[in-house]
Order: C-alpha cells, then sequence, then structure tokens
C-alpha cells in the first residue's frame, strides 16, 4: 500500500503552467508504475500520463507535448508539469500507483489513490 496526497492544482488563465505534486509514502514507490488521471464533472476518469518503476514516460494525445511526468524515486514524489494549459485541461487530477513495472493506463488497474487536486483553466 502507498499513501498519496496531491498538491499544486488551482486556477491559471490558458496558456499558462502548473506543476502537479504527488507526495507519498510507504517503501513500494520505486517499484511502483505511478500515474496521473484527471476527471471531470459528469464524466469518467481518464488516463493522462503514467511513468514506470524504470522511468519511462507515457502520456495520453490530449496532452501530449504539452505535460512533462516526472518522479523522484529518493523524495518519493511525483510530479507532472503541465503547459500550455487549455480549458478543456480542467478536471480534479488524481495521482495513483500500482505494484509492478508494467504500463497501464487503466484506472481500474490502480490500486492506490490520492484524494486529488482541482486543476481549473480559465479562458
Amino acid at each position: 500500500q502507498v499513501q498519496l496526497v496531491e498538491s499544486g492544482g488551482g486556477l491559471v488563465q490558458a496558456g499558462n503552467s502548473l506543476r502537479l505534486s504527488c507526495a507519498a509514502s510507504g517503501s513500494t514507490f520505486s517499484a511502483s508504475t505511478m500515474g496521473w488521471f484527471r476527471q471531470a464533472p459528469g464524466k469518467e476518469r481518464e488516463f493522462v500520463s503514467v511513468i514506470t518503476a524504470i522511468q519511462r514516460s507515457y502520456y495520453a494525445d490530449s496532452v501530449k507535448g504539452r505535460f512533462t511526468i516526472s518522479r523522484d524515486n529518493a523524495k518519493k514524489t511525483l510530479y507532472l508539469q503541465m503547459n500550455n494549459l487549455k480549458p478543456e485541461d480542467t478536471a480534479v487530477y488524481y495521482c495513483a500507483a500500482r505494484l509492478g513495472m508494467a504500463f497501464s493506463n487503466t484506472p481500474s488497474e490502480y490500486e492506490d489513490w490520492g484524494q486529488g487536486t482541482q486543476v481549473t483553466v480559465s479562458s
């Protein structure tokens, strides 16, 4: 089990940037695949980005080229740098973890979740 707490959300204008952080506790962080997901009101939770335990990253087409995922295993922290934000990026962003090395973009395959942080992008 990994305890996760997101931070860094807020209200920004389109074109600006935010950096989200996910602080983790537990001894399995470095062996976990970590992901960012988001959920807008009335919509299903969707994949944003994943970084595996061996530092391989993957992105949804909607954010590729704008967002960068990274992790610091020594600090047990996951990051999401979000540049050139668009109104359609508005959502609650969740940090998630699954034990193992494999990539997954499916929310149901993740075992631990944070409470989320709100990102609102105005036009």
